[in-house]
């Protein structure tokens, strides 16, 4: 008996586009592949629709439940889409959108075969394709009959054939084979429908097939974002799933930094540390098991000597340096959209040594400020040169580095990195809270303490008073001429005073540095690097605007913060509202993204453009906790994962709702963000953005409330439809609402 392949996928995602063929979907426990195929007798050339072939990828939730693809092939274009009734049945359909050429002359053909090559049967009465693995019953059936049905090695020889022998041939007529291709052409099937089914006997499992034939299902719901920042949610919802992978290699799920990389720089997976993170923080908003399943991809380039490796692939490992340490906040906002306490337990050891790894590996003379550096371990690419050490900061041609030394006794830049040192900063007072959050009071005071020093450093060594910007210095010497988004990561750790943030967040008004309508260049404008518009010489980049986002935030900079927030997301409609793109990196003069040939088209960290949109609607930091903004106009987004499970949000008629399910959590009317919100069992509390209004509680009954208190002072509770509402007086931002109930 053969066993299934990959059992232990959950299995409501079994059938997906787990291939690098964005069009093949694979039910993965067995290992069956469906793989469409398209033949044009015009230019006699086939196409399996590899990574980066002509498609234009449609919706696609992260389930599988619903998956749009647009096919393109010598002026042919072809609607596919798959749709899941339950977790072991998938009805897929085309449609014809344009011809290229005499319908008959193009064929669509759909490859049924099995990974481990289990014969795939042909049974012409059924009008049915079955493959058997172990007890598993795998079947599959067209609505129209196709033209002829033929036997194959692989796909790939169906497509050799074609290019060989033509549409005409009919020697590989078969109703056996590791590969059964289903070969239909334009002209008798124009659009057509088929269905796949999985069972435990063959029978059930044909008869299971034609019956989805009979009644396609509904539409799934998907989680989408209207109103405010519109198409959000549904833009990073779409590149997430996309770029969500089986790396055969290593036997595991994971998001990929962008499915056009897997096969063809990295030779079958690849793990860019810092990719996998930021991926890992936005699949928490829509399926939990995914972020952890990412964070578990990131966190097993773990090494002997305690940091994160920078990049692992098929092809080679770069243990000798890291990433920017942005582990404990990405895992950290993880944890509270759905990973809990047991995921901050299984990743906090990993990413607490390599925050130690970065004191003891990367800061010379124990200065408390690092430097990036390369390591003398490993046999990786650039390994033990001022290249590599660059390279650990993720920007590698990044202008602000051009003006440092590399000691190759040390392997460090002889730079202080003032991004580095804010995130090293961040990164310790997020171990503090994961910590104390796990009971390690010693562990989270330390962290703590090192989060304090590390700020007091940057703002006392790192501030350049003459420019008021924060920036490079060099080791023993002065700042760097050239200052890119780095320079507001001080922001983000809380390292900057009062007086600083009103002269550093002017630089990202003036249109000769940091402004301008497309935002933010990863150099200042003005400077001579910004023309190369090569990589990180003057290009935009997502990671940047959302961690100088959250800067902005945390130091109270809301109108600026909001700013960015929509310059962002519109940005990246330009591109993806009519071509589908999810971009590496922007021109930060046209906005375009494929002007130079070395950004990639999908690439997941793109998707942090929209998540701002998201993030500005709700959102949870360790400095404001749980919020929710409401700016009065018509709003929906969800459903999503929450502190409180999995919620949606909307707002009609100036009034916003949280619902879980079908319950309404929570009602207000009030204008602002709430923030630290806790809905817990018996428990209410937030505190409040400025002016007067409404909060009411539909599912709590009045008699239910024991306490009620703002600012201190006594509430009143008055009763409301099925539930309590409280008047909320005039007042500042920031008051404090707290109320206690007896549980239901």
């Amino acid at each position: 008996m053969t066993a299934p392949r990959y059992p232990t996928v959950p299995v409501e995602r079994a059938w997906n586009t787990w291939s690098s063929r964005p069009a093949e979907l694979v039910f993965l426990p067995l290992g069956v592949r469906l793989t469409p195929l398209a033949y044009a007798a015009s230019t006699s050339r086939a196409t399996l629709f590899g990574a980066g072939g002509a498609v234009r990828l449609g919706r696609h939730a992260m389930d599988g439940s619903l998956i749009e693809i647009e096919l393109a092939h010598a002026g042919t274009r072809l609607a596919l889409r798959y749709r899941k009734p339950d977790p072991f049945a998938v009805i897929g359909d085309w449609q014809t959108l344009a011809t290229g050429e005499w319908g008959l002359r193009f064929w669509l053909s759909l490859c049924i075969a099995a990974d481990d090559g289990s014969p795939v049967r042909y049974l012409p009465d059924a009008r049915c394709a079955v493959v058997t693995l172990g007890h598993r019953h795998v079947a599959v059936a067209m609505a129209e009959a196709p033209a002829l049905v033929s036997g194959h090695a692989a796909p790939a020889d169906l497509a050799a054939e074609y290019e060989r022998e033509g549409y005409w041939h009919l020697a590989s007529r078969a109703t056996e084979a590791a590969c059964l291709a289903l070969r239909c052409n334009l002209e008798m099937h124009r659009d057509n429908r088929f269905a796949a089914a999985v069972a435990d006997r063959a029978d059930l499992a044909v008869a299971r097939a034609q019956e989805l034939l009979r009644a396609p299902p509904e539409q799934p719901a998907l989680p989408v974002q209207s109103g405010r920042h519109e198409g959000a949610l549904d833009a990073m919802r779409d590149a997430l799933a996309w770029n969500t992978l089986w790396d055969a290699a290593n036997a595991r799920p994971y998001i990929a930094l962008s499915r056009n990389w897997d096969q063809a720089k990295f030779g079958g997976f690849g793990v860019w540390l810092d990719d996998q993170l930021y991926a890992a923080a936005m699949a928490a908003r829509l399926d939990p098991e995914c972020a952890r399943e990412t964070l578990a991809a990131a966190l097993a380039g773990s090494t002997p000597d305690g940091n994160l490796a920078c990049l692992v692939t098929a092809k080679d490992a770069w243990v000798d340096r890291s990433q920017i340490p942005v582990g404990a906040f990405t895992a950290w906002h993880a944890a509270q959209h759905g990973g809990g306490i047991a995921l901050l337990a299984r990743v906090y050891p990993t990413l607490a040594r390599n925050h130690d790894w970065w004191w003891r590996r990367r800061d010379p003379g124990d200065s408390g400020l690092a430097s990036y550096g390369t390591s003398p371990l490993g046999e990786g690419l650039y390994q033990g040169t001022h290249f590599g050490a660059r390279n650990e900061s993720s920007m590698d041609n990044a202008p602000f580095h051009d003006e440092a030394r590399f000691d190759p006794q040390t392997g460090l830049l002889d730079l202080i990195d003032v991004g580095l040192n804010s995130l090293l900063a961040l990164d310790a007072e997020v171990l503090a809270l994961i910590a104390a959050e796990l009971g390690d009071e010693a562990a989270a005071t330390r962290h703590a303490a090192r989060a304090a020093a590390t700020r007091r450093r940057i703002g006392e060594h790192l501030w350049d008073e003459r420019r008021g910007i924060f920036a490079n210095r060099r080791r023993g010497g002065g700042f760097v001429r050239s200052l890119g988004p780095p320079s507001f990561y001080p922001l983000v750790c809380g390292a900057a005073s009062p007086a600083q943030v009103a002269r550093l967040v002017g630089w990202l008004d003036d249109p000769a540095t940091f402004g301008g309508r497309f935002v933010i260049p990863s150099v200042t404008r003005d400077d001579p690097a910004f023309a190369d518009n090569a990589y990180w010489r003057g290009r935009i980049w997502p990671p940047m605007n959302f961690l100088v986002w959250h800067g902005l935030r945390r130091a109270g900079e809301e109108a600026r913060a909001q700013a960015l927030a929509a310059a962002s997301v519109d940005l990246f409609r330009r591109a993806w509202d009519d071509r589908r793109l999810c971009p590496e990196n922007f021109n930060a003069t046209t906005g375009e993204p494929l002007d130079q040939p070395d950004t990639d088209g999908f690439y997941t960290w793109g998707a942090l453009m929209p998540f701002l949109g998201v993030c500005e609607v709700m959102d949870v930091t360790p400095w404001d906790g749980w919020t929710i903004a409401h700016d009065g106009t018509a709003l929906h987004l969800g459903p999503v994962q929450s502190p409180a499970g999995p919620v949606t949000l909307s707002a009609a008629d100036g009034v916003l709702t949280l619902r879980r399910g079908g319950q309404a959590l929570l009602v207000t009317d009030l204008i602002g963000r709430l923030r630290h919100i806790r809905l817990a069992p018996g428990l209410l509390r937030m505190t409040l953005p400025a002016g007067a209004g409404m909060i009411g509680c539909p599912a709590i009954a009045p008699q239910r409330v024991r306490h009620c208190e703002l600012a201190g002072a006594a509430l009143a509770v008055r009763a409301e439809a099925a539930g309590f509402a409280l008047d909320i007086p005039p007042g500042p931002a920031g008051r404090a609402l707290l109320l206690l109930h007896d549980a239901a």
